[in-house]
């Protein structure tokens, strides 16, 4: 059987990468336009949006697919 992980555009990939990247490309401004959540938008910083993201698994999907669509159009 294949090996699944390696479908898995995400595997090996931090959230911690995965937010470094999105404010690299997008900055916080725009990341909380796109994904609606306060962490984004009031006072953000990586830190506390790992706190939040890691504890929130519907803003942690969110902001995942938004690295996948910001990955596909490079």
């Amino acid at each position: 059987m294949p090996d699944q992980r390696a479908k898995d555009p995400l595997h090996g990939i931090t959230l911690e990468a995965i937010l470094n990247e999105l404010v690299a490309r997008l900055g916080w401004e725009e990341m909380g336009r796109k994904v609606e959540i306060r962490c984004f938008t009031h006072d953000p910083s990586v830190k506390s949006s790992l706190v939040f993201l890691r504890r929130t698994p519907w803003a942690r999907a969110k902001v995942e697919q938004l690295y996948l669509q910001e990955i596909t159009r490079a």
